[in-house]
């Protein structure tokens, strides 16, 4: 285990603006062009040491295929909801039909994944033992590939390819691992094309000294080795990456870098930013596959209309769940909003304004958990308020109490009520376990609430069987359910406050 970093927001109007964000990134038509890599993960039990050498004997018991390289970037993006088009090379042979197989699995298209005979699909076999009874751990990895350059045919088959998909997408990735594609030349003619074609191109770079081959791309994303690399200087500190990151912007005529630093975050270079984005850390369980998610969130980010600081900071949340998983796994867009509000909880507490209640039931909903509502003044808590909120509880996975304000309770109770604020009455109902979030609403009933919220379940006391529950027929139109909860006998507010008044004139 060690340490991974991402990035949070630091009060409630960010963290409404970041989750509004990502549960509206679209699907953007991305293209990513580079190496597609099968990876393979062997597992079993080491259990024991080989007679024959000092090195462990790993009994199988389970093998997985997954995308890796581009494959990897690719499978991201179609997780987070884009419309991923793959280009690149792969080998007749077994592997690459795997490899295939795995990515029409994600709804990716692949008709430019040309086959090539003479150049095997490039694979990574890791060899997972069960370390101390307890984590899955590598124990080795075994790379097939070509050192062969790729032929002139290939690479005129790749650049027709890309000029026909070009007019169709909104971003390209373009992933160079220096594995043979693509070669400077090809890379150079992606970069001038997306140019000309008006195309956003991102640039995820390989370790080299002669970064002349991503000139004019509009964003390039190195990570430390790499920027250190291309610009002679160590990069490893804030000031050093900065000094780097505007020396590549300048030199490259790029729109954007973006230098990866681990600890220290991300540093964010354009002609109107130049800062270190703030992280915070997190525990990491494999950093495998960091990179793609990283790339890949960017991308979708981006396309999406993002500002690159914004960019980078949920490109950093999606990393950082990321490397809390085995190998090169995907990440959803519900796990990053379930992340966003993790980490700024407390920031925002479970009061709630009318949009951020809404944005945080559309992202409950796509993860197929039932809303129940109630409403109420809930001036005096009292024993039957907590039997109540227990048995919304039991009816659903989140439960929104709606609130009425002080205008709105004195309207209903006249003006000697509430005895609470609705600051404080708001702040005890935000400490029961039992509710998710609270909002406060002006109207006297919360029909227009019940509208904008539209529950599953919506529950009121069954003191309303002869009353009419406000909202009914709305929700059962769409196949909601009305349930009246039975009451504490001789628990409510008014009798409460009516003894208190009583004992008051005794003394």
């Amino acid at each position: 285990m060690g340490v991974y970093l991402v990035v949070f927001c630091t009060d409630a109007v960010m963290y409404e603006n970041f989750l509004k964000t990502v549960m509206h990134l679209g699907s953007p038509e991305v293209m990513v062009v580079g190496n597609f890599i099968l990876d393979v993960y062997i597992y079993g039990d080491a259990m024991k040491i080989s007679p024959e050498a000092p090195v462990p004997v790993l009994r199988v018991a389970e093998t997985e295929y997954r995308c890796g390289g581009a494959g990897s970037v690719t499978v991201n993006l179609a997780t987070l909801g884009a419309k991923v088009h793959c280009l690149g090379l792969i080998g007749d042979d077994r592997n690459g039909e795997i490899l295939k197989e795995k990515l029409v699995m994600n709804d990716v298209d692949i008709t430019g994944l040309l086959e090539v005979p003479d150049h095997p699909t490039i694979s990574k076999q890791r060899l997972i033992g069960l370390a101390q009874h307890l984590h899955r751990q590598q124990l080795m990895r075994v790379d097939q590939e070509s050192d062969e350059p790729i032929s002139d045919e290939a690479n005129k088959a790749i650049l027709m390819a890309y000029e026909e998909k070009l007019p169709y997408i909104d971003i390209v990735c373009l992933q160079d691992d220096n594995k043979g594609l693509p070669g400077d030349d090809l890379c150079r003619q992606m970069i001038r094309l997306a140019d000309q074609a008006g195309k956003m191109i991102i640039v995820d770079p390989s370790l080299t000294s002669d970064c002349s081959k991503y000139a004019g791309a509009t964003v390039l994303t190195p990570n430390r080795q790499e920027s250190s690399a291309m610009v002679g200087f160590e990069v490893n500190n804030e000031k050093t990456a900065g000094k780097a990151a505007d020396r590549l912007l300048r030199k490259l005529e790029l729109q954007g870098v973006v230098i990866t630093l681990d600890r220290e975050g991300a540093y964010v270079k354009t002609e109107k930013v130049s800062k270190l984005v703030p992280t915070r850390p997190r525990s990491v369980y494999d950093v495998t596959g960091a990179g793609d998610m990283v790339l890949a969130m960017l991308a979708m980010a981006l396309a999406a209309g993002c500002e690159y600081e914004t960019a980078v900071k949920l490109s950093n949340i999606a990393g950082g769940i990321e490397v809390g998983k085995f190998g090169a796994a995907t990440v959803t867009i519900e796990e990053i909003a379930d992340e966003i509000a993790n980490l700024n909880r407390d920031a925002t507490g479970k009061v709630r304004s009318l949009d951020s209640l809404l944005y945080e039931i559309e992202r409950h909903r796509r993860q197929n958990r039932t809303v129940v509502f109630t409403n109420g003044c809930f001036d005096v808590l009292h024993r039957g308020h907590l039997e109540y909120l227990r048995f919304c509880r039991r009816h659903g996975d989140v439960v929104v109490l709606g609130m009425n304000s002080d205008s709105s309770v004195k309207m209903i109770k006249g003006p000697t009520r509430p005895i609470n604020n609705q600051d404080d009455r708001a702040a005890l109902l935000a400490a029961m376990e039992m509710i998710d979030y609270v909002t406060i609403f002006e109207e006297p009933d919360p029909m227009n609430l019940i509208k904008k919220v539209k529950p599953d379940v919506l529950v009121k006391g069954e003191d309303w069987a002869t009353k009419g529950v406000v909202g009914r027929e709305f929700v059962e139109s769409y196949g909601g359910k009305v349930i009246l909860a039975p009451l504490v006998e001789g628990r409510s507010s008014t009798l409460t406050i009516e003894k208190m008044k009583s004992e008051t004139h005794s003394l």
